[in-house]
């Protein structure tokens, strides 16, 4: 018995370190260097190359490096019948928070317009904008975390999500003839969807002309979400004031990209919230002792619904 590591272009050093102190009897190996293939039965994944996982025949479960699975189950070639669980990070969700409150304060005491007046030396004092309704896309756990946080400092909060929520502060709304009435009052639009089929460029250009002129957009779910194509049409006409993107279709973002130009763009490089490698270890090293006992994993994905 043995778990593989297949997590491309990180130094896992450390994670296999942690993770043979909590499995001390089992085998740690890190792909592609792997002794005996047919001895790996459980995976640890993040972004891996489409067919690894199948050549593997004799795995029980696979677990996700990350919150999200969206990359792994991209695989065609993923064995369909494989359990998958995801990490659920508390420590994710404050810098989640964190990041949230720091881009709403940008927006609200007007930095953007500030930083872009300093390039052209121009002296204009303005007050802040008035950011008083926000909607969430996504009510998960980050995005039900956001709409709570959002609502108890006292702003109006509306939440949009595939099925029904009820989330206490929160006006909640589902499907997709409900989008619009979600997002028409919003000032401050976030997206903490997972990336399905069902929301791949969901945010194209027919939704972001149900948003309230003016609003302003963050995106810290997935990039394939948005239309990058749309958004940068509402953006020039002003539909979109302005959009912190911190996730894209292509990580790092190309350098040939108009995003990194584009008037009213702020980016960040996928920071907005990061996996702490003692939780998710933890996390891992639990799941696999659940997996050997023949029960369930926690935090165990519907792979039918892809989150």
């Amino acid at each position: 018995m043995s778990i593989a590591l297949i997590i491309p272009d990180r130094k896992l050093d450390g994670v296999v370190a942690a993770l043979q102190q909590q499995l001390p009897e089992v085998a740690i190996e890190v792909w592609p260097q792997l002794h005996n293939p047919t001895a790996v039965d459980f995976a640890v994944l993040w972004k891996q190359p489409p067919g690894v996982v199948a050549s593997l025949p004799n795995l029980k479960a696979l677990q996700s490096f990350g919150a999200g699975v969206d990359s792994i189950m991209s695989d065609s070639t993923l064995p369909p019948t494989l359990p998958l669980a995801r990490i659920v990070d508390p420590h994710l969700t404050a810098s989640m928070l964190q990041y949230l409150d720091t881009v709403l304060n940008y927006y609200r005491l007007r930095f953007d317009e500030f930083s872009a007046n300093q390039q052209q030396q121009l002296w204009k004092p303005r007050s802040a904008r008035k950011i008083q309704q926000i909607c969430v896309l996504g009510l998960g756990e980050l995005g039900a975390a956001a709409a709570q946080h959002f609502a108890a400092l006292g702003y109006q909060v509306s939440g949009w999500s595939g099925s029904q929520r009820h989330i206490s502060g929160v006006q909640c709304f589902a499907g997709a003839e409900q989008f619009a009435a979600a997002v028409k009052e919003a000032d401050l639009l976030i997206c903490l969807l997972p990336l399905t089929p069902a929301t791949e460029n969901l945010l194209n250009e027919t939704r972001l002309a149900q948003l309230k002129p003016g609003a302003i957009l963050v995106n810290v779910a997935r990039g394939a979400i948005v239309d990058d194509e749309a958004l940068l049409t509402a953006l020039h006409s002003g539909q979109i004031a302005a959009a912190c993107l911190d996730v894209f279709r292509t990580e790092p973002l190309p350098a040939e990209h108009p995003f990194w130009h584009t008037s009213g763009v702020l980016l960040t490089p996928h920071i907005s919230a990061v996996t702490n490698a003692d939780t998710a270890v933890a996390q891992i090293a639990e799941n696999y002792r659940r997996v050997q006992a023949g029960l369930p994993m926690v935090n165990q994905v519907d792979r039918t619904r892809g989150y």
